[in-house]
């Protein structure tokens, strides 16, 4: 390359967000002490004036994706300057093979000048061993430390998020982050109330596409907007429009997100490296999910409501903004698809009826056909039959706090620990059983391993069933003891008089429809009922003196023509 005359510079300047701690102002302290050493160069040099100034203050050195640096190499182009000027080779970039091909082809083209001052050189004296041997290896060395530095990075966020640390950018929609400690969210109570709006209007029965025109008709701020109102600097892919909207995506984003909760969920995603940009989705089961880490926004069983909804077609009828009652909860019996309802119009008068989606379809099963009117009084008559054998028994609970029971007492008495138990022995007793059949020659070695092993996961997995059922005890038994808040509010609504659709959102997860007419109603505290005759059984046989041990509490639940069915 030959010397010229004059040279119009172009300073580049770069810090990582990760290179300095954020002290709140405007421009990084690197970046200031890159533009005053540059600058004190070039006063010196009588053959140089400065063109312009490109910062990337906040940008990765990983890649050269970077806005000031695309400016400049615009400006390269359109031959506006003809040497560059940085600090070191890791501000130019740490990328060494893209960093390499910059200095020794790119520039060159274009007969443009590159100086790195720590790093002493200048591509207009270096000789062959400066070209060729030490930029190749100080490029490598900047690339091996950037990706030593995104390892540890990486690894540091995955224990934050086993830890039940937040380390987004940005609180979610409804949150905020605690300044004292910007890794815990708390609730931001006006976009709180807008999220809880979002989860009752879905339990109403309002489709997606409904509550995000609701939203709009009532000017509230999407999320993106209201964080720009609140004075953050955010920004998203799912952006189309200069002014954004609500969304039936931006609604089923919410309505989908378990941190609303008070359950962090993070690591949904991961680059392969520090080089590839685009994220890699991961397996529902290696997200990272911790409990009870924030203050929840809605109720995990109105999330849990909200998920059954969105798992089948909730859309409203033509001209409603409100679908049926019966809508996310009718079910055929047989083939499990929802059913979906019919209309009749004759001579003035109408009739309405339910019939299986399949066989509307042609595509087998069969109708199904149920009269909304009677559907209607079989599953008012049948929850009115159940609420008021729990009302019966659920005195049992303010019992328990005036008697010595031991929740030992009460597990053993519970018939799903004891079938679990009973697993237990039966899987142990294989195992056992392998031995002798080793010794005896029945079963050869790699057999008595691979069974074992097998029995032995068994013996786990029901042992991990019992845990999760004693527990599921315990808590009832400590609700009991405590008089159980929950149960109290429950109490209350059990006089139901009417069928709406508030009545099947609280006491019904499913109904399901069979050929014959028969309703099943599936309840959603179905275990809480069964556990609570469990324990009236309990309390009455431990006060007669039996072991109260035979006794069957399941709950009739299956319904036809308003009579119970045994």
């Amino acid at each position: 390359m030959e010397a010229k005359d004059f040279y119009n510079v172009a300073v580049y300047l770069r810090l990582s967000r990760d290179d300095e701690p954020d002290n709140g102002s405007a421009e990084s302290n690197s970046i200031r002490s890159q533009r005053d050493m540059i600058r004190s160069y070039i006063r010196k040099q009588e053959d140089m004036e400065i063109y312009d100034i490109y910062v990337d203050d906040g940008w990765t050195g990983a890649n050269f994706d970077r806005p000031s640096f695309k400016r400049m190499m615009e400006d390269i182009e359109a031959g506006h300057i003809d040497c560059v000027i940085v600090k070191d080779l890791s501000r130019f970039g740490r990328d060494y093979i893209e960093a390499g091909r910059l200095v020794q082809k790119v520039f060159p083209a274009f007969s443009v000048r590159f100086i790195a001052l720590n790093d002493n050189f200048d591509s207009l004296t270096a000789d062959f061993n400066g070209k060729m041997l030490v930029l190749p290896v100080k490029n490598f060395v900047n690339d091996t430390y950037c990706s030593d530095i995104s390892k540890k990075v990486r690894s540091h966020q995955q224990v934050k998020r086993e830890r039940g640390d937040f380390i987004g950018a940005f609180a979610v929609y409804g949150y905020r982050k605690d300044m004292k400690n910007i890794n815990h969210l708390l609730i931001d109570e006006y976009a709180a109330r807008i999220v809880r709006k979002i989860f009752a209007w879905k339990i109403e029965g309002l489709s997606n596409i409904a509550i995000a025109e609701k939203l709009d008709g009532m000017g509230v701020f999407p999320p993106m907007e209201y964080k720009k109102s609140q004075g953050e600097k955010f920004s998203t892919g799912f952006v189309t429009n200069i002014k954004t909207r609500w969304s039936a995506v931006a609604v089923k984003r919410i309505l989908t997100n378990e941190l609303y909760t008070g359950m962090m969920v993070q690591g949904k995603s991961e680059k392969a490296s520090h080089k590839v940009k685009r994220p890699v989705e991961k397996p529902r089961e290696e997200w990272v999910r911790v409990a009870d880490t924030h203050e929840a926004v809605v109720a995990a069983e109105d999330f849990e409501i909200v998920q059954k909804l969105l798992a089948v077609d909730t859309r409203a009828s033509a001209g409603k903004a409100i679908c049926h009652m019966f809508t996310g909860f009718l079910f055929c019996g047989d083939c499990g698809k929802p059913m979906i309802r019919r209309v009749n119009r004759y001579k003035g008068t109408e009739k309405v009826y339910f019939i299986c989606s399949t066989r509307n379809k042609g595509l087998g099963c069969t109708r199904h056909s149920i009269p909304e009117e009677e559907l209607e009084h079989l599953v008012l008559s049948g929850l009115q039959q159940q609420l008021a054998l729990f009302l019966d028994k659920s005195h049992v609970l303010e019992q328990i706090g005036q008697i010595e029971i031991q929740f030992a007492e009460i597990a053993v008495f519970d018939k799903e620990i004891r079938r679990l138990r009973e697993e237990q022995e039966k899987y142990m007793s294989l195992r056992t059983g392998l031995y002798e059949d080793l010794k005896q020659g029945i079963i050869t070695e790699t057999d008595f391993r691979d069974f074992g092993q097998i029995y032995e996961t068994q013996f786990q997995e029901a042992e991990e069933a019992v845990r999760r059922q004693e527990e599921a005890l315990r808590n009832l038994f400590q609700a009991g003891v405590s008089a159980g808040a929950g149960l109290e509010k429950m109490k209350s609504t059990l006089e139901i008089t009417e069928l709406d659709r508030d009545v099947l959102v609280t006491f019904v997860s499913r109904i399901l429809v069979y050929e014959d007419k028969r309703v099943f109603l599936e309840l959603r505290a179905k275990d809480m009922f069964t556990n609570v005759l469990m324990l009236a059984g309990f309390t009455r046989n431990n006060e007669n003196g039996n072991d109260g041990c035979s006794m069957d509490v399941d709950m009739p639940v299956i319904l036809q023509k308003g009579k119970e069915v045994s």
